[in-house]
């Protein structure tokens, strides 16, 4: 869970060169992502709050770092590109919002297979094998109007961890929230009253503005 403003995402204090992926030693060692789990996996690590989000300070920096705000994301395609743009854009929203709240995780979605019955099939990564890689993630986003008890424009997306070419359109991974909740296990706007509740890709466009990352990325981390 993140909250963006416009002061935030203004601030300095941190620079991703300066930044390194850590295991989180919070988390028991039994239960602990490594470092090692994501070496020659093929995915990337991705990073589930974005560290652009946090240039606040280094720490807040820092803290993005740690493999607790990882899952595997297929890197070229997705991480580093459509992945990248979608996180962009839940920026831009601070131009018209002065605030922004984002939720971002994993989902494992079932598929129907030739037999017509529906399985939930994913890869795992490490030796052995010990951190699942989502078959698809999700964010949902409150954009705040500002007002005390004002409008809150609610969107929510469910995109496949794969390629995904950069004219396809976001809204096309638009999904109602509930279908989220279900999904996840998760409520996100229980005490949100509906009256107050705008739809996002009405309230405002929702679209990509498609920068090159990759190129700009390859000197830092992979996220």
């Amino acid at each position: 869970v993140e909250h963006i403003t416009p002061e935030s995402l203004a601030q300095r204090g941190g620079d991703r060169k300066h930044s390194s992926f850590v295991e989180d030693d919070s988390v028991p060692q039994k239960f602990r992502a490594l470092l090692k789990d994501y070496y020659r996996s093929g995915f990337d690590r991705g990073h589930q709050v974005p560290a652009a989000d946090c240039k606040w300070s280094q720490k807040s920096m820092d803290d993005t770092f740690y493999l607790t705000n990882m899952c595997p994301q297929v890197g070229e395609g997705f991480n580093r590109d459509y992945w990248a743009h979608f996180e962009d854009f839940c920026r831009r929203l601070t131009v018209k919002y002065p605030s922004v709240r984002i939720v971002t995780g994993p989902l494992y979605l079932p598929q129907k297979e030739a037999d017509g019955k529906w399985y939930i099939k994913h890869e795992m990564i490490g030796n052995p094998p010990s951190v699942a890689v989502p078959t698809h993630f999700y964010k949902v986003i409150f954009a705040e109007d500002g007002r005390t008890d004002g409008n809150v424009a609610l969107g929510a997306f469910v995109l496949p961890n794969a390629r995904i070419a950069n004219s396809k359109p976001i809204a096309d991974f638009e999904v109602p929230l509930e279908a989220v909740e279900r999904a996840s296990g998760l409520e996100f706007a229980a005490k949100l009253p509906p009256q107050r509740r705008r739809r996002l890709c009405t309230d405002t466009t929702c679209a990509l503005v498609i920068r090159e990352f990759a190129d700009k990325q390859k000197a830092f981390p992979k996220a």
